[in-house]
């Protein structure tokens, strides 16, 4: 009898996509066989991804023609997201598709979807906008576009004024019921790519929000509806530590969450970096029994899926 294969919702980090358009097309091909390996030890992918540099791209891009072409009206953030997940999917899907037919593996397709994330209007995030995204501006460029295009600009650390949105949690993933059936008729899935475009319900039509929805957050839910067995969030580590970078720095292989919850509290977590990380272990592990979340280096993916490396988060 065939041993049934465990489910697994992959978030990649920044770094598995590299930062420009050549670095993507590199970062792609060292990805994808980190990917096809865990295919390779009876693995059911789906792939979620983080967009910074790349929605900065595309963003900058934009305001850049409206600034050329008075004519041609800035582009909404969530347009620019939605223009980040299908062009950093079709790299990626090109990639998955050549190295699966380089192991001889010609029968799984791999497909990605545009995914929408609904997030609430009284969400507390956008009262307080305090993720940056987008080049740095002078005083001058950032008075600009608070006058004509409405952002929110904040001074960063004496590097210069840059645009901040609101980061709410994700409610429902509009497309979760497309994307199980790609799962479930054998398709390797790449989804909810930089969080998932943030929309609000107004009756039965969706609006773009000007937010940026933590991908690792948007990952967890997706795990949670697609009854994922792991959720592998992928950082620059291979295991998270506490203590990190002072005398007594403990690299951890093992995580209850009732501990994470503990060093939490203790702020052993840097915040918009391992903190949202750690929390969404933490919650994908507390939505049922049996889950486990893994977080560890891309290349060590397949290493943490066998027990050899990594934390693993599971309730306690």
């Amino acid at each position: 009898m065939e041993q049934k294969k465990k489910r697994i919702v992959i978030a990649l980090g920044g770094n598995a996509l590299g930062n420009t358009l050549p670095e993507q097309m590199k970062a792609v091909k060292i990805t994808a066989k980190a990917i096809v390996d865990l295919i390779e030890e009876n693995c059911e992918v789906i792939v979620s991804h983080g967009n910074g540099p790349q929605v900065g791209m595309i963003n900058n891009a934009m305001a850049a023609l409206s600034r050329e072409n008075p004519a041609q009206p800035n582009t909404p953030l969530s347009v620019c997201v939605a223009m980040s997940q299908a062009y950093i999917g079709y790299d990626l899907q090109n990639a998955l598709r050549e190295e699966l037919h380089n192991r001889g593996i010609k029968d799984i397709p791999v497909a990605t979807m545009v995914t929408q994330v609904r997030v609430d209007e009284k969400d507390p995030a956008f009262e307080h906008p305090s993720k940056p995204i987008g080049h740095f501006m002078t005083k001058e460029q950032a008075d600009f576009a608070e006058q004509h295009y409405g952002y929110i600009m904040k001074e960063d650390a004496g590097r210069g004024y840059r645009r901040v949105v609101a980061s709410p949690q994700p409610q429902e993933i509009i497309e979760i019921g497309a994307i199980r059936t790609l799962v479930e008729s054998g398709q390797v899935v790449i989804a909810c790519g930089g969080g998932g475009i943030p929309v609000m319900c107004r009756g039965n039509h969706l609006k773009g929000a000007s937010a940026v929805i933590d991908k690792d957050f948007a990952s967890e839910l997706m795990a949670e509806n697609l009854d994922a067995d792991y959720l592998i969030i992928l950082t620059a580590v291979e295991k998270v530590a506490i203590q990190f970078g002072k005398p007594d720095e403990q690299w951890l292989d093992d995580l209850t969450t009732t501990d994470a919850r503990r060093y939490i509290q203790e702020g052993q977590f840097a915040p918009g970096s391992m903190l949202p990380k750690v929390q969404a272990a933490v919650r994908f592990a507390e939505s049922k029994p049996g889950r486990t979340a893994l977080i560890t280096l891309l290349e060590k993916a397949k290493d943490g899926i066998l027990g050899k490396t990594g934390t693993h988060i599971h309730m306690g």
